[in-house]
């Protein structure tokens, strides 16, 4: 489909993260799947991509430069490779770097952002508790002042490289209930008081580590508050965006790697002494999952292309993100049914993204939260 946006920097861009997905993680994905992880190098590897130095300055190891058509590059190819925990775990750190780069001070992002970025150590957000991932202006996690360091009690769940990371950007309420008394906080996995437990037995994502983190009377520095005090519900609304964005764009790739998935099978396949590519009813499954991939990749390009002109696309990111995921599960669905017994084997792309639709359509912000808030913004 033709991409209006698309230059010789962005096509030539895609195409190293392409070549590299099909050499350094395609091949091994059942491997890290079936074994619940993957060799720590991997993160470098990935790192060294550039992958996440977007609107980070080049003195820390940052590109310098912001690009969301690029952004969108990244995330189409990490959805095609169907790693999707490897993905999830390695990417973990591109959700608390923004904050990072936008609000820690320069101690704590001289010693941080140049491991984050070359991958030799991992970073984790934590916003998610116990009792709701969405409602973050409901975070029961709390800080308190005592002379010069604050100490966090409270627990974060659901935490994508929470096992493996060494730095993380938590929120923990220090005001009045409500989206105003939330502040960010900076914290190192050796801190005192910091504990962390692995979440397993997941529906998908198997090769990610996920975990539920525990504070009890952690003390950090008064240093490590990240901007304003009680003005963290602001960052990380902000932050959220582009989370969901590269979510949006990896979908987009996970719809592509299914349909290329039943394209080969189907003309593989016999039925009835025919090709299963010569069936109708198959060949209307796959019209219809071809168009819903344009849609959603046109819709990725506009509004790249918006945030790229510097103007407001909350609305539309929250359209975006709900509209990708219920497509997915609806190619998803098409695809399993197209390749039929086949399909439901493990270590194959089609059964593993089959099982990881529903962690695109809840993660980032739910379906439900995304519909509710996109029309909220609109004014409605």
């Amino acid at each position: 489909m033709l991409n209006p946006f698309e230059n010789d920097e962005r096509r030539a861009f895609q195409d190293s993260v392409r070549k590299f997905m099909e050499t350094e993680i395609n091949p091994y994905v059942d491997e890290w799947d079936e074994a619940g992880g993957y060799p720590h190098e991997v993160n470098e590897k990935v790192c060294a991509l550039g992958v996440f130095g977007f609107d980070i300055p080049e003195e820390y190891g940052g590109l310098g430069f912001d690009d969301m058509h690029m952004r969108k590059a990244v995330g189409l190819e990490m959805g095609r490779s169907s790693a999707g925990g490897v993905m999830a775990s390695v990417g973990a750190r591109s959700i608390m770097l923004k904050p990072l780069t936008e609000l820690a001070n320069d101690e704590i992002k001289a010693r941080a952002l140049p491991d984050l970025l070359s991958g030799k150590k991992g970073g984790a957000l934590g916003i998610t508790e116990p009792g709701g991932g969405s409602d973050v202006a409901n975070i029961k996690t709390v800080a308190h002042k005592d002379s010069d360091e604050w100490v966090l009690n409270g627990q974060k769940m659901f935490i994508t490289g929470g096992m493996q990371a060494s730095y993380f950007v938590i929120a923990a309420r220090t005001g009045k209930d409500g989206m105003g008394g939330i502040s960010l906080f900076f914290v190192d996995a050796d801190t005192p008081g910091f504990t962390r437990t692995p979440i397993e037995r997941k529906m998908g994502w198997w090769a990610s580590d996920t975990a539920t983190l525990y504070f009890d009377d952690c003390r950090v520095s008064a240093d490590n508050l990240m901007g304003e005090e009680n003005k963290g519900f602001y960052a990380i609304m902000n932050n959220f965006n582009y989370e969901r964005f590269l979510m949006a764009a990896q979908m987009t790739g996970m719809s592509m790697r299914l349909f290329d998935e039943c394209v080969a099978y189907a003309q593989d396949r016999e039925t009835f002494g025919d090709k299963l590519i010569s069936h109708q009813v198959i060949r209307h499954k796959l019209a219809d999952m071809s168009a819903r991939i344009d849609a959603m990749d046109a819709y990725l390009n506009q509004v790249a292309e918006i945030v790229n002109r510097g103007e407001n696309a909350l609305a539309e990111i929250s359209k975006l993100k709900f509209y990708c995921s219920t497509n997915l599960e609806e190619n998803a669905s098409a695809a399993m049914q197209i390749m039929g017994g086949a399909g439901y084997l493990r270590g194959n792309a089609v059964e593993r993204i089959y099982r990881e639709v529903k962690v695109q359509a809840i993660g980032g912000g739910s379906e439900e939260i995304m519909r509710d808030l996109s029309v909220r913004l609109m004014g409605i």
